[in-house]
């Protein structure tokens, strides 16, 4: 009682007001002291009365404010103080009735000045409310502050499109503590099927009969990473992963459908007719002892499959705050395409109402791309503002239309105030394809600017180094420019260092007298003899054969070479320098040698990038000894 009076108690300058609106009753409009309410309050509490009792009060405050009276901020400052002082089944029907009275909170007498107290008496009762126990009360917290704020508040609408990374499902990850394999140890020698729990027909579904290992216990729960983080998916290493993953979850569900669902449905009847309104929805739970009971739900089965179909749509679409190198490839895109459609079919299989609930989800994610596309726009209202101009209009003088002073018709005259400008304007009708015409090209082509400099770069000619052209700064500053415009070479890096310009343009000469082939030139030189080791050996091996070493290896040769390599994979791999720690990941992965050596192939795309060219691949499997494999490579 105590606190709650110093909570709403008025400060010294307050209380003194009251105090002379009590002696000399001057107020038209008398100020209803907040201590008064805090008091009420305080005895409510303390006497145990109902919540009748404390609306009430809180009807009082609303009514107060209204005649303007009291304060606005009275009436959430008492609800605040009254849920958090009574208990979560009474700040239901409080909250009740905070949401039958959103059109009053939203109005604009309390809206401005309760709207962030409203908000932070909402995550105040979030955060004693439990997700999983009282997943009801805090969903119609979550719809009171959708209909409170405009669809247009920028703080619900997470517009970066961040994912809650701390959620992190827990499992175990340690196969020598797994009981999967002892089960199944048991069973064997047993002779007999053993259930688990001694759960009857009537409690529970029938436990999944596909046997149930670790590694598929291992696979299913680490998908939940990606869909935590669909990110990853972007990454090549990890796609395969998933991938693979992927495949054989979906291939379980679609080897064991659910049928018999007469337990399940009259569980479900029960719930509904004792009320249903306390549901209990937990977290995952990762015990290796419920996976065949969790493989036999149609609830957790529609669970994963919805997560699915939400991470596809994640990838797929345009999301304005992605980053550039997330982009699908035709593989991954058509892979999801063809896995939306079967993760669609085992949605319409699962009963009860698979195709009533197929249908109803994809037309949420239908509503969603939308969502999205409103996101991606910058979230414009959708309130159309009206302008209501009382005011009379004043007549406006009619601008002078362009026709009346440049002239109608096609053979128009442009006037420009001097006769000299006035014919050049007037030479073509279309001045910008005027621009465009051949006459207008300027600019010289190679072999016409760089004619003489070849010619006086020929040892034959004896023409002495100050007289050349290049040495003329003006013909340099040209010759740049020309470079910049016309040849590949003035991008190529290089690792020979040069003086000045002259000496640059030495070089480019030399290079151009190759290429150019009504120039004779065979025997100009630089003067340098380490020139053709840094600068034309490189050019001329990139030129020659530029398809082999800048081809990247393709997703098929990759799957033909780990096809032929086998279990010599690991031979290959000291000569592509992978540590250890990325091979024992591999066998991790997987435990088929052509799907390690796959992967070893993929990991190495990943660190090279650009660099993992079929050249390189092929020099790789020569060192390792696999000379026929990298002939069919460099044949393909």
């Amino acid at each position: 009682v105590f606190l709650l009076i110093n909570v709403f108690s008025f400060s010294l300058t307050t209380l003194q007001a009251s105090a002379r609106f009590a002696l000399t009753g001057k107020t038209s409009k008398p100020l209803i002291n907040t201590q008064k309410f805090a008091i009420c309050l305080s005895l409510q509490i303390e006497q145990k009365s109902s919540c009748d009792d404390y609306l009430s009060l809180i009807y009082l405050s609303i009514d107060a404010v209204t005649e303007g009276i009291c304060s606005a901020t009275t009436p959430f400052l008492l609800l605040g103080d009254v849920l958090d002082c009574l208990p979560l089944d009474q700040c239901d029907k409080i909250f009740s009735f905070v949401e039958e009275n959103v059109s009053t909170w939203k109005s604009n007498s309390f809206y401005t000045a309760g709207k962030n107290y409203l908000l932070r008496m909402c995550n105040d009762l979030l955060r004693r409310l439990s997700k999983s126990q009282n997943t009801v009360f805090c969903g119609r917290i979550q719809l009171f502050l959708a209909r409170l704020f405009p669809l247009s508040e920028k703080s619900g609408l997470n517009l970066q499109s961040q994912f809650n990374l701390d959620n992190i499902t827990v499992f175990n990850k340690n196969e020598q503590e797994s009981t999967l394999g002892h089960k199944h140890t048991e069973e064997k020698e047993d002779g007999m099927e053993v259930e688990e729990g001694e759960m009857g027909e009537d409690d529970a579904p029938a436990p999944c009969s596909i046997p149930i290992d670790y590694n598929l216990y291992r696979k299913f729960w680490t998908l939940q990473d990606y869909f935590r983080n669909p990110v990853q998916c972007y990454d090549k290493f990890s796609w395969m992963t998933f991938l693979k993953y992927s495949d054989e979850t979906l291939a379980v569900f679609k080897s064991y459908k659910l049928d018999d669902m007469q337990a399940s449905k009259r569980k479900l009847e029960e719930l509904r007719a004792s009320g249903g309104e306390h549901v209990y929805f937990a977290k995952f739970l990762t015990s290796e002892k419920l996976m065949d009971l969790q493989l036999s739900d149609s609830n957790f089965r529609r669970h994963i499959l919805l997560q699915y179909l939400i991470l596809f749509q994640y990838l797929k679409g345009q999301v304005k705050f992605k980053s550039s190198s997330c982009v699908l490839n035709d593989d991954q895109t058509t892979w999801i395409e063809e896995t939306t459609k079967l993760v669609y079919q085992l949605l319409r299989e699962i009963p009860p109402d698979g195709d009533k609930f197929a249908t109803m989800v994809e037309h949420i994610l239908n509503t969603e791309e939308n969502w999205n596309a409103w996101k991606n726009e910058g979230c414009p209202s959708f309130v159309k503002e009206r302008t209501v101009d009382d005011k009379p209009k004043r007549p406006t003088r009619k601008r002078q239309a362009p026709e009346d002073f440049l002239g109608k018709g096609p053979d128009r005259k442009i006037f420009m105030g001097n006769d000299e400008l006035t014919r050049l304007w007037n030479l073509n009708q279309d001045n910008m394809e005027a621009c465009k015409s051949d006459s207008r090209e300027f600019m010289p082509s190679l072999d016409e600017f760089f004619a003489e400099a070849i010619e006086q770069a020929d040892p034959a000619n004896m023409v002495e180094e100050e007289y050349k052209v290049v040495r003329n700064p003006n013909y340099g500053w040209r010759a740049l420019r020309l470079l910049s415009r016309r040849s590949p070479h003035f991008f190529q890096p290089t690792n020979q260092k040069f003086k000045s310009l002259a000496d640059y343009l030495d070089s480019m000469v030399s290079k151009l007298a190759k290429e150019l082939p009504d120039i004779p030139s065979e025997e100009i030189k630089t003067g340098e003899e380490d020139d053709d080791d840094n600068g034309d050996n490189l050019l001329k091996d990139s030129n020659d054969s530029p398809g082999i070493q800048s081809k990247l290896v393709t997703n098929q040769q990759m799957d033909d070479i780990a096809a032929k390599l086998g279990a010599q994979w690991k031979t290959l791999a000291s000569h592509l320098e992978m540590k250890a720690a990325e091979l024992r990941e591999i066998e991790t992965d997987s435990e088929d040698v052509d799907m390690q050596a796959k992967l070893l192939l993929v990991a190495w795309q990943d660190r090279e990038g650009a660099q993992a060219t079929v050249e390189n691949l092929i020099t790789a499997l020569n060192a390792a000894g696999f000379s026929q494999i990298a002939d069919s490579l460099s044949e393909a």
